[in-house]
């Protein structure tokens, strides 16, 4: 279905058209979700596809690793969450293609065994053939990864071997025991830039909040940037990116990080790997929440850390930076790169938890109108008023959440459009920020008796 911004009404296909703008009135200070899709240069795994990963699985049937290995270090950050908001609830994970890659194999007398999918994890597979000490003619064949057996079978001659998840087999004849054979051979492949843009297109048809990008190539954080725009925009489902000094997109669907952090056991990570972290809990947040002054977990300084000045400057400048704040690392602001605010379009874009609430507020009525309006609803007054219906019911709920304020139904309009099969809607939102600055006045006195 279609969907997108509107200039005027001459759109050809079905679909929701929303525009967005300020409100002359809006004051500065304005305030289910949580799926973020990324894509890596792993060591295991299917290339070219989107793999659904469910805080909580075994990590190891989509990247091969435990999620305490040094290699399931972006998932684990990702999934982390902060002390006031919840991380993803799915990870959308592509494995990006690249040259050079190689399987890992080995042999056992007339059976080849031949690792799954490219990449050094390959080499850490080894196969066990062992004669069946209850039956005669019969040998078990266990395929081990660090130590421990992943899979079983017992046969009695190399063709009766059946893949599994982590290796192939081929081969005739009898079998020959073994006290343990490693693969060998297997190499990770090189991922160029151009890599990404198979990504964009295998992604584009999924449902996500955030999409992270932990590269330093300028060519893909452009080419980033322009996609969730234009998914945005055009297509009409809302959603932003999160990379690494990419301040200079100047956008309300890029949310840029400036620095990163220390963790306590020393591991440095870097502003592109903290885009990890943060594009989990953008992903988490809801839309009546703010990352402003949210805690990393785990996290023991701020690196690099940024004078006063720095930060402000920052900030200024549309990046997300990390602070020091008594013994924790904290978000400074939850803002993303739009700077250049105008009259139509004012500062409240920069702010993500703004973002969120017309976010989330775009993204439900597309669904809402694709399933039950679109093709089914009666363009007349009654028609038009169950529309106007359930859009001001759906607001009251989200003012009742404490994402907006000052809602009444008639903030919203549903007339009759240009054309006989089009509606006009109207809605007015005032989004709730959260407290960022406290001015206070204190009066000091020496007199005990002045009250």
């Amino acid at each position: 279905m279609a969907g997108g911004t509107w200039t005027s009404q001459n759109k050809i296909q079905p679909g929701v058209y929303i525009n967005t703008q300020s409100r002359g009135s809006l004051p500065v200070s304005i305030g289910e979700k949580g799926i973020v899709a990324i894509a890596e240069p792993l060591s295991w795994g299917a290339f070219g596809v989107v793999q659904e990963v469910i805080p909580g699985d075994d990590l190891r049937k989509f990247i091969g690793y435990d999620i305490t290995h040094e290699k399931a270090m972006f998932l684990r950050e990702m999934m982390k969450g902060s002390d006031t908001t919840p991380g993803p609830i799915k990870i959308l994970l592509y494995r990006l293609a690249g040259t050079g890659g190689a399987k890992a194999s080995g042999t056992v007398g007339g059976l080849a065994v031949t690792a799954l999918h490219e990449g050094v994890r390959g080499n850490d597979i080894t196969v066990i053939v062992q004669e069946d000490p209850d039956t005669e003619g019969n040998y078990e064949v266990e395929t081990v990864i660090d130590g421990a057996v992943v899979d079983s079978q017992t046969v009695t001659e190399a063709a009766g071997l059946e893949a599994n998840g982590w290796v192939e087999f081929s081969g005739t004849g009898a079998l020959e025991s073994t006290a343990g054979t490693p693969l060998a051979g297997g190499e990770d492949p090189t991922v160029a830039s151009s890599g990404y843009a198979s990504f964009l297109s295998a992604i584009e048809p999924y449902q996500f909040d955030i999409l992270v990008y932990d590269g330093k190539e300028s060519m893909v954080v452009q080419a980033v940037a322009s996609f969730v725009k234009r998914v945005s925009e055009s297509i009409g489902r809302k959603c932003q990116a999160v990379m690494a000094e990419a301040q200079g997109c100047n956008s309300e669907w890029v949310i840029s990080v400036n620095n990163g952090v220390r963790l306590s056991d020393g591991t440095v990570v870097t502003p592109q790997q903290a885009t990890w972290w943060v594009g989990g809990v953008q992903a988490g947040a809801q839309y009546n929440q703010s990352l402003t002054y949210a805690q990393y977990p785990g996290a023991a300084e701020a690196v690099p850390k940024l004078a006063d000045v720095e930060v402000s400057e920052a900030v200024k400048s549309g990046e997300l930076v990390f602070i020091d704040n008594f013994g924790t690392v904290k978000v400074c602001t939850d803002i993303n790169s739009f700077t250049s605010f105008m009259p139509d379009k004012g500062q409240e874009y920069s702010k993500n938890r703004v973002m969120r609430v017309v976010n989330q507020f775009c993204n439900d009525v597309y669904r809402q109108f694709s399933l039950f309006y679109i093709g089914k609803t009666d363009n007349n007054d009654k028609g038009r008023g169950l529309l106007k219906a359930w859009i001001a019911g759906y607001l009251n709920e989200m003012q009742a959440n404490g994402g907006i304020q000052n809602f009444t139904p008639d903030d919203v309009s549903v007339s009759q459009g240009a054309a006989v099969d089009s509606v006009l809607v109207g809605v007015a939102l005032q989004p709730v920020d959260s407290i960022e600055k406290i001015y206070m006045t204190v009066a000091v006195s020496a007199n005990a008796d002045v009250g």
